[in-house]
């Protein structure tokens, strides 16, 4: 890893409960927590915008939600469907619209600000925009990004030892 470079993590949440993903946060010493969901609302206890904000400053992480660079509904679909290249060529497009250009800067700029988790639903990367737009804000910023998982029952523990890595690379 360059000197200058900068660790930005992503996460998702689906399959966790609430208090291990914010242990997993800790852990980490994430500071900020940059929500990528187009639609920030969730069946899972904790996990909607409003309530999921409310538990991260109750521990003293940020929270923000950049709606732009959510994967449209037509983005969504596709990767449901397992068409991985349509979902790539949807969000790819999706990524050329101003919204979306002004949002990845917001990120750019705050991960390079404080340590940042780009946040979104599916467990792995693999899949998920997460990691197009980490890997766009890699080469634009100078990160390595650390894809984490979340460890069933790390909140139990007064000092997580082990956070899951699904996978650490450096771009630029």
């Amino acid at each position: 890893m360059l000197v200058s470079e900068k660790k930005l993590f992503t996460i998702g949440y689906e399959g966790s409960e609430l208090e291990d993903f914010l242990a997993t946060l800790l852990a980490c010493n994430i500071s900020l927590v940059l929500d990528v969901r187009d639609l920030p609302l969730s069946r899972k206890r904790g996990f909607s915008k409003n309530a999921l904000s409310a538990a991260l400053e109750a521990k003293s992480v940020d929270y923000i939600h950049l709606k732009d660079l959510g994967d449209p509904k037509p983005g969504r679909e596709a990767a449901r469907t397992g068409n991985l290249a349509l979902f790539k060529k949807i969000y790819s497009q999706h990524l050329q619209t101003e919204g979306a250009k002004k949002a990845l800067d917001t990120a750019r700029k705050l991960a390079q600000s404080q340590t940042s988790c780009l946040l979104c639903f599916e467990r792995s990367n693999d899949g998920c925009h997460r990691s197009i737009i980490a890997d766009r804000l890699a080469k634009s910023g100078s990160f390595s990004i650390r894809h984490i998982g979340i460890k069933a029952g790390i909140s139990q523990h007064s000092k997580p030892k082990h956070v899951p890595v699904f996978g650490e690379f450096a771009v630029g």
